[in-house]
């Protein structure tokens, strides 16, 4: 097992035109810590103790704000904007208005484009040992979307072991919102791949299948026995090895969930996993409609982690929660429209405990 440390804070200080970047560290009673970058409004490091007491950094990424900016994989532990997850064809209507984004993602629009929110540095109106509040505006036209955003993404820690992610967003004309974490986990240890002991539970009776671009079909598909089965704890290596086209076709899940009981959804998890080498479990807890299961299927080993790893596929996973994929396109989906006059706001919640 690795020894996890924090990366350090001079590390993160860097000029981007008239904003520096800095690394933010929230700790609580227990010991656990969490390292933020305002690169991104990111999650740089999650440090948790495992079965033996040893801290563990169960999520990826790396230890010089220049890795973020140079790597491959963009996303590790960013915040996603304006919309995470793909929009068809990049373009939707509002009424009879219709918006043309960047395609960057073949045909598609992709977690809010090439220069999305986790490519900003954002500002910090509120830091203490507990909190951390990073404020970004998006001005109206930015990435195609329409409206000047406003956005405060709040990170707290709690003496249970529980990361918090608070989402607020306000606009000045209608527009489209989606927002999420794109952390990176792995429970064995960051760079201590692969995943699949990992014993995943998911409270998601169906799925969302995907046509050969990733969008959805719309159609809503029973888990139950079928691979996406997570509906009673399995392990990732049993459910990926399953002869299914819809994972053949992604080289594993990367897949959105629709979630059961959406309005107990901050009462109970909507998912947790696993790792049995650690011990350690996370629960997640959301008031979204869908949760995304990613495995890590386009980490190429092409990105050394902050223990000097390689990062390779299905190194992690992801549990991302949120609105439906092209959710502005799919009238029979859950709205993601933000109207004039009206607040976004979302909670998520990833609480960690050892199971022995």
């Amino acid at each position: 097992m690795n020894n996890y440390t924090l990366p350090s804070e001079q590390n993160f200080e860097k000029w981007f035109e008239n904003s520096k970047s800095h690394l933010v560290v929230l700790e609580n009673k227990r010991g656990m810590k969490v390292a933020l970058s305002d690169f991104g409004a990111r999650v740089v490091s999650i440090l948790v103790p495992d079965k033996d007491g040893n801290k563990v950094d169960v999520a990826l990424g790396y230890d010089h704000i220049d890795k973020y900016v140079n790597s491959n994989e963009r996303y590790h532990g960013a915040t996603i904007g304006r919309f995470a997850n793909r929009i068809a064809n990049a373009k939707f209507k509002i009424g009879e208005n219709s918006y043309q984004l960047e395609a960057n993602n073949g045909t598609n629009a992709l977690h809010g484009g090439t220069v999305g929110f986790h490519d900003r540095v954002w500002s910090r109106r509120v830091n203490n040992r507990h909190q951390v509040d990073f404020h970004l505006v998006s001005p109206d036209g930015e990435d195609g979307f329409p409206g000047t955003l406003t956005v405060v993404v709040q990170y707290s820690l709690t003496d249970d072991n529980e990361l918090r992610i608070h989402y607020r967003a306000h606009a000045d004309k209608d527009t489209v919102i989606n927002l999420t974490n794109h952390t990176y986990f792995n429970l064995n240890g960051e760079g201590n791949e692969p995943i699949y002991n990992h014993r995943l539970f998911i409270d998601a009776d169906s799925y969302l299948p995907v046509d050969s671009v990733q969008i959805p079909t719309g159609e809503l598909r029973p888990c139950k026995d079928s691979a996406f089965d997570f509906l009673s704890e399995k392990s990732i290596q049993e459910q990926i090895v399953k002869d299914d086209e819809q994972v053949r076709a992604a080289d594993g899940f990367d897949h959105n969930y629709v979630l059961n009981n959406a309005t107990q959804q901050l009462e109970k998890p909507v998912a947790y996993i696993l790792s049995p080498l650690t011990g350690i479990q996370m629960e997640v807890y959301t008031d979204q409609p869908g949760i995304q299961l990613y495995t890590g299927n386009f980490l190429a080993g092409n990105d050394t982690g902050k223990s000097g790893k390689l990062y390779h596929k299905h190194g992690a996973f992801c549990l991302e929660t949120q609105a439906f994929p092209d959710a502005p396109n799919q009238q029979s989906f859950p709205s993601s429209l933000l109207k004039v006059g009206d607040v976004f706001s979302s909670e998520t919640r990833y609480r960690f405990n050892v199971v022995k």
